[in-house]
């Protein structure tokens, strides 16, 4: 699998990513009716920040966003966001993704990365972070409303670089 930045040709394999993510509705903050443009546009990421895919074969198994959390102040944290084809999650394609950003933010000099809003319901990811670094320093309860859990917290999670 090879990780590397994406291209315009791209977009028509993570579209399908990312409508699949976004319409199930239990894991990301995006509204569930986002149409393509708006999420192209809410994805495909400009300098300071990138956006990568995983691929295989020439198929994208997944994407990933990253760049600074915040401008300003804040711009010496780093965040970044992840979407993985359904058919192979579980496969180490998200653990990939997370060590490449992770890397990707410290050789710029980022001071640690922050996950604003990941679901409690997402388990997976959440593992997969927590072994690379992350801890929950926080829980927004009930932010997040799930469409068969209702209302569950949403966790703010960090990776110290120091």
């Amino acid at each position: 699998m090879e990780i590397r930045e994406s291209t315009e040709d791209d977009w028509p394999q993570v579209w399908p990513i990312v409508r699949e993510v976004v319409r199930a509705a239990d894991t990301y903050t995006y509204d569930p009716a986002m149409t393509e443009d708006d999420a192209r546009k809410a994805w495909v990421s400009t300098p300071p920040s990138r956006t990568v895919v995983a691929v295989e074969d020439g198929r994208v198994l997944g994407t990933a966003k990253m760049g600074p959390n915040r401008d300003g102040p804040g711009a010496h944290v780093s965040t970044a966001s992840f979407m993985v084809d359904k058919d192979v999650r579980g496969k180490g394609v998200g653990s990939a993704l997370c060590a490449y950003v992770l890397d990707w933010a410290r050789e710029r000099g980022f001071a640690g990365m922050q996950f604003n809003a990941v679901a409690e319901s997402n388990v997976a990811g959440i593992r997969v972070y927590e072994r690379l670094g992350f801890e929950i320093v926080g829980t927004v309860p009930g932010a997040f409303e799930h469409p068969t859990r209702g209302r569950i917290g949403l966790h703010v999670m960090y990776c110290d670089f120091g």
